[in-house]
Order: structure tokens, then sequence, then C-alpha cells
């Protein structure tokens, strides 16, 4: 065997004895790399706000005591009629307040007649020929509300009927004026604040959704 040849089997061996210690030293690349990380189910998206079943009905404790009998009759109201909401009733309340009282005070009882109770009603036209008796003449202009609150919520469940009563404090300038057009009461640029309070009446769950004004207290 000439000597080349001797020269590359011997290489060769060397090569091979080389890989062989490699091996036993590094490790296979399976053995090296770390085991793969077993995928994880998918958390669910943590929601911005929790909502707690059976928690406070924040549309009612935003107007009322929580453990009030106010509440409760709200409550009440709410199982009758789903759709009802309270926050609804008070803005609603707030805008009749308005053009109901403004409706009085320029003696245009035709356009707020179907927001009131027969009774109301009658006295509002009282008031109104009284004072066109005396030859008097209100003007009023509104400003606006400072305060809206429920001031007492009655249920009856045998019928359904629903009273809510709200406190207003309102703004408004008011001139009264005789029959020569002199000012006998009030002052156009000067802003009255006047407080009420007013009960509105309907029955839960019928096809009427309209609110009657029932009560009026100053």
């Amino acid at each position: 065997m000439n000597s080349p040849l001797i020269q590359l089997l011997v290489l060769a061996g060397i090569a091979v004895f080389l890989i062989l210690r490699l091996k036993n030293v590094l490790g296979t690349r399976d053995g090296f790399e770390k085991p793969p990380v077993p995928p994880q189910a998918e958390k669910p998206a943590r929601p911005d706000f929790a909502v707690i079943e059976g928690g406070p009905d924040r549309d009612i404790t935003d107007h009322v005591p929580e453990d009030s009998a106010e509440a409760a009759a709200l409550a009440a109201m709410k199982r009758i009629e789903p759709a009802f909401s309270v926050s609804e009733f008070v803005q609603g309340a707030r805008g009749a307040y308005e053009m109901i009282l403004m409706g009085y005070e320029r003696g245009n009882l035709d356009e707020i007649q179907p927001f009131l109770a027969e009774d109301v009603f009658e006295t509002f036209v009282a008031g109104v020929a009284a004072r066109e008796d005396q030859g008097l003449k209100i003007e009023a202009e509104f400003i606006g509300v400072r305060e809206t609150a429920i001031a007492g919520v009655d249920f009856d469940k045998d019928s359904n009927r629903a009273e809510i009563s709200m406190r207003f404090i309102g703004e408004l300038t008011s001139v009264v004026r005789d029959r020569g057009g002199d000012i006998v009461e009030g002052s156009p640029t000067s802003v009255k604040r006047q407080k009420d309070t007013w009960t509105f009446a309907r029955t839960m769950g019928s096809a009427d959704p309209n609110w009657l004004l029932v009560a009026t207290d100053g």
C-alpha cells in the first residue's frame, strides 16, 4: 500500500474520531435545544368593567338611596315595565316643568292641557281667570333649572299606578303688569328663583306612555 493512501486513511480516521468526540461533548441538535413550550390556551380578554349579577340598579341608585322605600317602589315599577328608565323620566319631568310652568305664567293653557290631570287643569284655569279679572298680565322668561331631584315615589301593586314627586328649583324673570302696562310686581332684569314639588302619575304597563301632572306644591 502506497504512502498517500495510508495518509488518507489516517486522516479519515482522525476526522471520524473528532466527530464522535464532539457529539459526546455537545450532544445532538435536538438534545441541545430547549424543548418546545406547549401552546397555552388563550385567556379571554379582560373586560374594561365588571358586571355584577344581582348588583344594584344604577338607573335607580343614581337618583334615590339604594335601600330606601323609593328604590323599592321604582324596582317594582320596572318589574311591571322593564323598559321604564328612571333617568329618562327625570329628564322628561325637567322638560315638562319648564313647558307647564311657562304655559301657566303666559296663560297658554291649551298647549299644556294634555299633560295635566283634570283637577290640576281646572286649578290652572281658575288662576289664569283670576289674573285676567284683575287686568293683570304676566311676562316671564325661563332661565333654567338649578335642581331636579326625586322627592318621593309611590306604587300601588294592585292597580300598577305609579306616582313620582319631583323637586324643582327653577330660575326665571317674571313681571306682572296692570291694564295700563305698568309693572306692579317683579322686574324684567331680576332673576327669581322658584321652588316647586310636582307629582306625576301613570299606570305602569299601560299602552299610554304619558305621565300626567296630578299635584303641585310650590
